[in-house]
């Protein structure tokens, strides 16, 4: 390539003291030739994160601490990012861990493209038979999406990819990361690059291991909350958001209103009536059974308890996700996060 830009790693740490070692030793691991450096936005943790991080700074100058008083994502990030001196960002989350040709290929595309911003593909896999069903789930059409950073796809623009390879100059020009959007800022940011003019690049060559949440209480908060700030962003920016992005708030609601009609059913049998309300069950019977064929579809091959796991998890994704949407849809985002901090 000749002359090879430095590469700032900018991560958001915050109570990741489980996986937070293995994604920056995956940075320490790269084969980019480069210069580069590794700056954490330490948040305010209470599990052992915090002596983690600082014992890693401690024996490898490489890496550089900072604090992250806010503790939010998109305010981590920006804090990372000014604090580092390289004209390359490769954004990185700590529950990922990079591949070591990672950053090597992320540039060289980004070079090659003209590109602002070069991502890939979320490649979520699990280790217990929850994780195992959570990452099914993730990479099914059926579970997420189906967009390219979730499932994959042909290289080329996208509207957004997962992490990101950014030209530092490019996020600066359009102001970093919105830090009023705690979820979703990614796509907030991508959607900014383009609208001025600037070419945001997907590449199935790029794949970062993703550790799932490991329990259905995480995932469903999880859920929620990106739910939550989607239907945020689909109210401010309503031009930019695909007919997808409905789609699980009007199947929670068209489940919603069937099984109401259905109770009205039980009233009318009780009554005397005709119970023609039944016919509303209709729709979450249905919804049932496309759960059903899912689990055989795309489960199946993990063996029987990452599919009964299945049968759990797609419905969280569903619910919790429609549910957040039409809160966040509904302008009650302020109010949930100054509840809820998230």
């Amino acid at each position: 390539m000749g002359f090879l830009p430095g590469v700032s790693y900018v991560m958001p740490v915050l109570n990741e003291a489980t996986h937070v070692r293995a994604a920056v030793e995956s940075l320490l691991a790269q084969d980019f030739e480069g210069p580069f450096e590794v700056t954490l936005a330490l948040g305010p943790s209470i599990d052992g994160t915090t002596e983690l991080v600082e014992e890693m700074a401690a024996v490898d100058s490489r890496i550089r601490v900072v604090p992250n008083d806010i503790g939010s994502t998109p305010a981590g990030l920006n804090i990372a990012i000014r604090a580092s001196q390289y004209a390359v960002v490769i954004r990185v989350d700590a529950h990922s861990v990079l591949p070591p040709d990672y950053a090597r290929i992320a540039v060289e595309t980004l070079e090659r493209t003209g590109a602002d911003n070069v991502g890939g593909i979320m490649d979520a896999r699990g280790i217990s038979a929850f994780e195992r069903a959570v990452a099914r789930a993730y990479g099914a059409r059926i579970g997420l999406g189906g967009t390219p950073h979730h499932v994959g796809g042909t290289a080329g623009a996208a509207e957004t990819v997962y992490l990101g390879c950014f030209r530092t100059a490019s996020i600066l020009a359009v102001g970093l990361f919105d830090e009023d959007v705690k979820r979703g800022q990614d796509w907030d940011l991508n959607r900014r690059l383009r609208e001025a003019g600037g070419l945001v690049w997907f590449t199935p060559e790029l794949r970062v291991l993703y550790r799932p949440r490991p329990t259905l209480p995480q995932l469903a908060r999880q859920m929620l909350s990106t739910g939550l700030w989607r239907g945020e962003l689909a109210r401010r920016y309503p031009a930019a958001n695909g007919i997808r992005y409905f789609v699980p708030p009007a199947m929670v609601l068209a489940v919603a209103f069937g099984l109401l009609l259905g109770v009205v059913g039980i009233v009318q049998v009780a009554v005397g009536a005709a119970p023609w309300l039944f016919l509303g069950l209709i729709v979450p019977i249905g919804y049932m059974g496309i759960v059903v064929a899912a689990t055989l579809a795309v489960a199946r091959p993990d063996g029987i308890r990452t599919s009964l796991n299945f049968l759990v998890v797609l419905p969280c994704i569903h619910f919790c996700w429609g549910v957040g949407f039409v809160f966040g849809y509904l302008k009650l985002t302020s109010d949930i996060t100054a509840h809820t901090g998230r």
